[in-house]
């Protein structure tokens, strides 16, 4: 609860996470240091079953991190929709 006082929200939380576009490739990867501290940062609040590799998991299907091969034809829409998107506050 004081979490999303301080934050605003559970989604404004998370996304402080988010991979940076155009930062260094996750691709082939399982996790990355974003999946890493949000997990740490989740266990911290008292969350279970939030690993690295769970939360990575996560992070992928909503967005937080494209890591399709750039020759991928999902690769031009998901950085468009990063794009748009509006993160919450």
């Amino acid at each position: 609860l004081e979490m999303i006082e301080r934050e605003g929200s559970l989604g404004a939380f998370l996304w402080r996470f988010e991979v940076p576009p155009g930062a260094a490739s996750t691709r082939g990867a399982s996790t990355s240091a974003q999946s890493e501290a949000l997990s740490k940062a989740l266990k911290k609040l008292g969350w279970k079953f939030v690993g690295p590799t769970t939360v990575y998991a996560f992070m992928q299907s909503v967005g937080m991190v494209n890591d399709h091969h750039p020759d991928c034809h999902c690769h031009g829409p998901s950085e468009r929709a990063r794009k748009a998107f509006r993160r919450p506050v």
